[in-house]
């Protein structure tokens, strides 16, 4: 297709589908194919596995894929770029050209630096790097790209780029392209994959397809997938993605600010959706740093508890534990699964889990999870626990941090090596703070409707009939975690159920039906283009992924939580159509 640049993702994270690399390249045509391998706790791994030898700090996984599909890459002219370089782009590139020697291949390599921060007191400090970079090593003739800690969506960009020939002020374009490569650097996840209607799907969520994004000139695209895959791509499993881990409607980049809230998405025949209409705002004058530390060690134990008296039973685990460890840095979570008058042990029984984290190694390890085995035959009856004693981990803490764009010194080594500068947007604009929406009432217009187009309906009347059944008959989710905060957008499936939702689905409803939300800060933004509501909830990740002791530490389940709670639905408000795939009609859009 001319003016079409084809891009497809092979990889949404460290340890996604090992084969998908040769279905992609198999499975039809591409220009460019990318592999996302970092995230937040990746490079925390990374940063472990450096310090066991300075040689290491990439994506491994990414070398063992490229052997096998490496020729078939260059043989169909289809180009690589991936961040596998994690904290060593460079070396990862040296290895991908001395497995090229060992497979008799030609190929030119390039890779992008300067995201790494000289930071003593940390172990990794990585700024986001733009796009601009890879599109500079493309231009300068490489097959494969490899970078750092760029931004996801930069994979995406910085070959449109180096297609297109975007300044700096193609604001508009950037942002579009910013919103493919955001819908498309987690994998499967943009046709079906963890997708609140996966029963809707043709194959039932078995096996996605990876998605393939077709960019074209002005950054508009279609998302879509190779014929005979699996999953489906629909209105709403982009929707879905495009929700995912995002804020307020401004979504900050290094290149661009996306305003998400201008982004209209349109079924475009099977397996394909239109996303166009992404308008830009130039970036902050700063970079995101992503820091990580080691915080210490943790070890936890789970002890079961079946049948009566499960609090008395909870309380004196504690009493003893507390006694024989002391009680700084411990931690315990009773999840009462057990139900009532139940017919076998599994079902009849609580869980108390148990965690301790500590700057001493040796507290954290045998020191406790000995003395918590020592309690089997002198606690509650019936006391056993799920792992033997083990010793303790070492975990990392997360923080955000921000620099100016001209202080890191963002850099293209092209195949020649050349060493190219590129330098940061002249035009910045200072972030503006988000400002999350007041909780609508009644009869309040949707922003940029006019008066009395779609009212917010804030319940059922006193007339209006209802039914007891789970929000999620309604409504999709997706949830994620940024740190130590987590987001949970909520979409509506038709304009009547959104009328309700952005109405009742308020920062308090919210919170009364998520618990654990009640003492934290919640923003609430809404998306009407999308039928769309995003909640951020700051600080339920604690100090991030690494260190957080919930059960659902990267808060992935919490839109499935939500959906799940049993709630007061209008009657007249019925499931949205079967779609066969959970999307939109064929030439419906929002």
């Amino acid at each position: 297709m001319s003016g079409v640049l084809r891009v497809g993702n092979a990889s949404g994270f460290y340890g996604d589908r090992s084969t998908a690399w040769r279905e992609m390249l198999d499975g039809g045509e591409l220009d460019v194919l990318t592999g996302d391998y970092l995230a937040e706790l990746t490079m925390l791994i990374l940063g472990r596995d450096r310090l066991r030898d300075p040689s290491l700090g990439y994506a491994k996984t990414f070398l063992r894929q490229l052997e096998g599909c490496l020729g078939t890459a260059l043989d169909r002219g289809v180009r690589l770029v991936t961040n596998a370089g994690g904290l060593n782009p460079a070396g990862l590139a040296a290895a991908i050209g001395s497995l090229a020697d060992r497979l008799g291949l030609t190929v030119r390599v390039g890779y992008v630096e300067g995201d790494a921060l000289a930071r003593p007191d940390a172990l990794t400090a990585n700024a986001y790097l733009g796009a601009y970079g890879i599109a500079a090593c493309l231009d300068g003739g490489a097959d494969v790209v490899v970078t750092g800690r760029v931004t996801d969506a930069s994979l995406v960009v910085g070959p449109a780029i180096a297609r297109f020939g975007w300044g700096r002020d193609d604001l508009d374009a950037l942002a579009g392209a910013t919103v493919a490569g955001h819908l498309i650097e987690c994998g499967a996840q943009v046709t079906g994959g963890n997708f609140s209607f996966f029963t809707e799907l043709p194959d039932g969520g078995r096996r996605p397809g990876f998605p393939v994004a077709e960019l074209r000139p002005d950054g508009s695209c279609v998302i879509t997938k190779h014929p005979g895959t699996g999953g489906a791509v629909t209105v709403e499993t982009v929707t879905a993605q495009l929700l995912y881990e995002v804020g307020g409607p401004a979504y900050l980049g290094p290149d661009v600010v996306t305003r998400l809230d201008t982004v209209a998405l349109a079924a475009d025949g099977p397996d394909r959706v239109r996303v166009s209409g992404g308008r830009g705002t130039p970036p902050p004058g700063t970079l995101k740093v992503g820091v990580n530390n080691l915080g210490g060690f943790r070890n936890s134990m789970t002890f079961v508890l079946c049948g009566l008296d499960i609090p008395a039973k909870a309380a004196l685990v504690r009493s003893q534990v507390e006694t024989a460890v002391g009680t700084e840095g411990l931690e315990f979570t009773l999840a009462r699964t057990d139900h009532a008058d139940a017919a076998d042990t599994e079902a009849a029984s609580a869980l108390l889990h148990v965690h301790l984290r500590d700057g001493d190694k040796a507290r954290a390890g045998r020191a406790f999870s000995a003395a918590a085995v020592e309690l089997a035959l002198a606690s509650y009856p019936g006391c056993t626990l799920t792992t033997l004693p083990g010793d303790a981990a070492p975990y990392g803490v997360f923080t955000a941090d921000a620099v100016p764009q001209d202080a890191v010194p963002h850099v293209a080594v092209l195949p020649s090596g050349e060493r190219v500068p590129i330098p940061p947007p002249t035009r910045t604009a200072p972030p503006a703070e988000p400002t999350p929406d007041a909780d609508p009432t009644p009869g309040d217009p949707t922003p940029g409707e006019p008066a009395g187009a779609g009212a917010p309906d804030a319940g059922p009347t006193a007339d209006q009939t209802t039914r007891r059944a789970p929000l999620g008959e309604l409504v999709g989710a997706r949830s994620g975690d940024k740190g130590g905060d987590a987001n949970l957008g909520v979409w509506a499936r038709t304009d009547a159920t959104w009328s309700w939702l952005r109405g009742w689905l308020t920062t308090a409803r919210l919170r009364e039906l998520l618990p654990e939300t009640a003492p934290l800060v919640v923003e609430r933004y809404e998306l009407p283009n999308l039928r769309a509501v995003n909640f951020v909830v700051r600080g339920l990740l604690g100090q991030g992924v690494a260190a957080s002791t919930r059960f659902d530490p990267q808060a992935k389940a919490l839109g499935e939580l939500l959906r799940s709670r049993l709630v007061d639905l209008p009657a007249d408000l019925v499931p949205g159509p079967d779609h066969r795939a959970g999307g939109a009609t064929p030439g419906e859009g929002r």
